[in-house]
């Protein structure tokens, strides 16, 4: 989007990135969200592993592309739904040019879609074009998706300003007939807070429609005691906050990965998994989610 170009974040979508593209493939083995229906006339919440990474692009700390080696991170995690950051789709050369959402979700046996953040001209004439941005991969399948906008300062154009733009992915999934909002998103980097706060507000604004559950990860490039973050937490709450720090991903002293999730879900268990995969570590949490939500 042109620097200067604005209009509301929560109205303007991008109408390309919807269920259209998530991928439907082979479904992998059964999890222990999609044993068995309970007996009873009462069934109990309903489980679901969430997990959340940033990538890196598929370089970990050492700098060297691995896509396998992230795969084989992923894979560990044994989770039902992950949210990715800084994935790249034929973006350059430090990727391979790879489409790395797609791959992923091939190594993984599970579905994706991708939310891009930046969309650019091929490198050369007859390629693919250049994306950036963040990922949902689910074993469920996806009845909606949606790529959001938020407030952003881009980092492809020189003298940027604060104006929406894509990037922030939403799912819809159901859950043994719970129908579940997920999203992964990627906040702002810099040292001021500004904008991510202005970004906290918009993703709130885009969650205010949606009924719960709803489960919201990502890298926020914050801690959760940080006061831009703090909007998030009348409407949801951190579910590990005891899991261990995640950035940088070797000897990590900052938790800047989060996993969050709306009021009436119930975390049984959450943990950072210590892996050199990335420059940051993944979060993985046990959930149940409540039967009333639609």
């Amino acid at each position: 989007m042109p620097p200067g170009l604005r209009r509301p974040a929560r109205t303007a979508r991008v109408a390309a990135a919807l269920l259209a593209a998530v991928l439907s493939l082979t479904a992998a083995p059964a999890t222990a969200a999609e044993g068995a229906s309970p007996s009873g006339s009462r069934a109990p919440a309903v489980p679901l592993r969430v997990a959340t990474y940033n990538i890196h692009a598929g370089a970990g700390e050492d700098q060297v592309f691995d896509l396998d080696r992230t795969a084989a991170a992923l894979r560990a995690l044994r989770a039902d739904v992950i949210g990715l950051q800084e994935v790249d789709v034929h973006w350059g050369e430090r990727s391979a040019f790879a489409d790395e959402a797609r791959a992923l979700a091939e190594k993984l046996r599970m579905r994706v879609f991708f939310a891009p953040i930046y969309d650019l001209d091929p490198a050369g004439e007859g390629g693919e074009r250049r994306q950036y941005g963040v990922a949902v991969l689910s074993r469920h399948p996806v009845l909606h998706a949606e790529n959001h906008e938020i407030t952003r300062l881009s980092t492809q154009t020189p003298d940027p300003v604060p104006a929406p733009a894509p990037g922030f992915a939403e799912i819809v999934i159901r859950v043994k007939g719970v129908r579940t909002h997920v999203y992964s998103t990627h906040l702002d980097y810099r040292a001021d807070p500004s904008i991510r706060a202005a970004q906290v507000g918009d993703m709130l604004d885009v969650l205010a429609d949606d009924r719960g559950p709803n489960i919201l990860v990502g890298d926020f490039n914050a801690e959760p005691s940080a006061p831009e973050l703090a909007p998030l937490w009348h409407t949801l709450r951190d579910a590990a906050p005891d899991a261990g720090p995640t950035y940088p991903a070797i000897a990590p002293h900052k938790r800047i990965d989060l996993i969050t999730v709306s009021h009436g879900i119930t975390v049984t268990g959450a943990r950072t998994h210590a892996t050199d995969a990335s420059d940051h570590r993944p979060v993985v949490a046990d959930l149940r989610l409540p039967r009333e939500g639609r």
